[in-house]
């Protein structure tokens, strides 16, 4: 349990954003060591990168793309909040 609270503190030092994204991803897959998010600005829009094992890839696709979809809308209304733009990506 104290290895739980670490990881979201640690996410929670990271900007908005990539903390959203890392603490659901976390708490969806088999491997939540695994699990890395990346942060970029491209062209005035900022990209958050979303990797896992490879096994744990299908965990956050989802079923017809359901969860990926839902993780690209968090995204998009915490890059709201914020004043910003953002994408998710997702990377095998």
């Amino acid at each position: 349990m104290a290895d739980a609270m670490t990881d979201t503190a640690q996410a929670a030092k990271a900007s908005p954003l990539s903390a959203v994204v890392e603490v659901v991803a976390r708490a969806l897959v088999d491997h939540p060591d695994a699990v890395k998010v990346r942060e970029s600005i491209r062209r005035g829009m900022t990209i958050v990168e979303l990797s896992t094992a490879p096994g744990d890839m299908g965990k956050i696709i989802g079923r017809q793309g359901r969860t990926a979809a839902a993780l690209r809308t968090l995204v998009a209304v915490a890059a709201e909040r914020q004043g910003v733009r953002a994408q998710l990506d997702i990377r095998d």
